[in-house]
């Protein structure tokens, strides 16, 4: 069906390059034409409650909106409502700062009808012209506005946007009931579109799952199953095979403390979830690291486990293939025994089961637990070194840690290609969505006649997200050890 959409039969120029031409009985407004602007305000994290009154952060608006607010993740009570911003059902909210170019002014129109409220950091455009509230949420973050939001930021590792910016902000307008139709197929095509994402975004969960499974049993049983076992006396190891040792960390891998003091190298390394130590220029070209102090970072080697030490115990840890510099907040680790392979390490500080049993060790924030999932959204807990060091772990013989370490690796790598092509896919759904949602919001494709015949789909619940883990990206993100 949407390969049927056809052109307007004419079109006009709009005068801006990133818009092009529109339909020639369409309306071209700026923002400040259409309402009044407002700043939000409000207080900090530590106002959030389980339920409340429902309350949307800035922060959110790049990573737990799209297009829309249905309902929200962020509650706050009555009692600290009154130090927030209430919100408006149409209210289109702008996130005031992020860090990166697509969280630059990223918005999103409030749907909710009942007494809600937002934080500070946020824009409040309140519309004063009749208008579809949808289609506004369409309009006002498709890649056309979102390219002239970029243009309009102010700072440099943190990036402003004000409303005096957002006011000029250019969007094509369409009557009325063009509006109710675009909405109508927008809605229908998303709603396809996400249910699709997120199923392909389920089997990259169940694939992890399976990764983490076969990890856990390797570093814990071997790869022979008919070795005779022992309890190891450590409740997230089980049972062990009988001729293993159990040792502290402490006696296994010692950590490197080399400051780069002279400066040695001025290659910073990133540690993430998805890519392991990489060089920081390769995840953010022209970055602000260059500009740090480098030789209050510590040094790492070819072969060091690289870890975060507040971010460990949900998997912030990686094998280093570089030589180059990591914060401060690093550790890093190698075997003292020349017999003892590095990977196999890696493959324990890997294992889920064993970074769920370092939680008591640590002096943390906060941590956030999805609700259906259960996977840990925010953290920072710090281990110190001394505590670390006493934690036990298995200890195979050199012969069985070398076997295992190819076994996982041809595991894991077939595993990983199936991941690597579901996000791939999801990569291609997104930039398809988001063309599509630019194209018919800019009149490049005409949706009336095709809206019509549609019937209506159930967006996405926050519910249906999380079991989804549609916030991967989030999750990676908080934990990066670009800190």
């Amino acid at each position: 069906m949407i390969d049927d959409l056809k052109h307007y039969p004419d079109y006009k120029e709009s005068g801006l390059p990133w818009i092009g031409q529109v339909p020639r009985h369409w309306e071209l407004r700026q923002a400040r034409h259409i309402g009044r602007f407002f700043k939000g305000v409000g207080g900090t994290k530590e106002d959030a409650t389980p339920t409340g009154v429902p309350c949307v952060r800035y922060g959110e608006l790049y990573t737990t909106y799209t297009y829309f607010i249905r309902a929200t993740k962020s509650f706050i009570t009555e009692n600290r409502a009154v130090d927030y911003m209430p919100i408006q059902y149409g209210d289109v909210l702008f996130a005031a700062s992020g860090e990166k170019i697509e969280e630059i002014g990223k918005s999103a129109v409030n749907l909710m009808h009942g007494a809600a409220y937002c934080g500070g950091d946020v824009i409040i455009l309140r519309p004063n012209i009749p208008a579809q509230a949808p289609f506004l949420g369409y309009a006002l973050d498709c890649r056309p506005t979102t390219n002239q939001k970029a243009t309009m930021c102010r700072g440099t590792t943190i990036k402003h946007i004000y409303p005096t910016e957002l006011k000029s902000l250019f969007f094509p307008l369409p009557t009325l009931d063009e509006q109710a139709a675009i909405v109508r197929f927008l809605d229908w095509a998303n709603g396809r579109l996400d249910r699709t994402i997120l199923a392909k975004r389920k089997r990259i969960v169940l694939l992890n799952e399976q990764k983490q499974a076969i990890i856990h049993r390797a570093i814990t049983r071997g790869i022979n199953p008919t070795v005779p076992l022992k309890p190891s006396g450590v409740p997230w190891l089980g049972e062990i095979p009988k001729h293993w040792d159990i040792l502290p960390l402490g006696r296994l891998l010692a950590e490197r403390n080399e400051k780069n003091d002279p400066i040695k190298t001025d290659n910073i390394l990133s540690l993430s979830l998805h890519d392991g130590v990489i060089p920081y220029a390769d995840k953010r070209p022209g970055g602000n690291k260059a500009k740090d102090d480098l030789t209050a970072y510590k040094l790492a080697y070819p072969g060091d486990i690289v870890l975060n030490s507040m971010n460990v115990v949900v998997g912030s840890v990686g094998l280093s293939k570089y030589f180059g510099v990591v914060s401060p907040v690093y550790y890093m680790l190698y075997p003292r025994q020349p017999n003892d392979v590095v990977e196999y390490f890696d493959a324990v500080f890997q294992d889920r089961a064993f970074q769920s049993s370092l939680f008591g060790l640590g002096n943390g924030i906060m941590v956030i637990q999805s609700k259906s999932s259960g996977k840990l959204n925010t953290i920072r807990m710090r281990i110190p070194m001394t505590k670390l060091n006493r934690v036990e772990v298995p200890h195979p013989n050199h012969e069985e840690q070398v076997a295992i370490v190819e076994y996982l690796a041809k595991a894991k790598a077939s595993i990983d290609s199936v991941i690597d092509n579901a996000r791939r896919e999801l990569c291609l759904l997104q930039e398809y969505r988001t063309r599509l949602v630019s194209d018919v919001v800019t009149g490049k494709l005409d949706v009336r006649s095709i809206a019509k015949d549609l019937r209506e789909e159930s967006p996405i619940t926050i519910e249906e997200e999380d079991s989804g883990e549609l916030s991967m990206e989030v999750d990676e993100e908080v934990v990066n050890a670009d800190e």
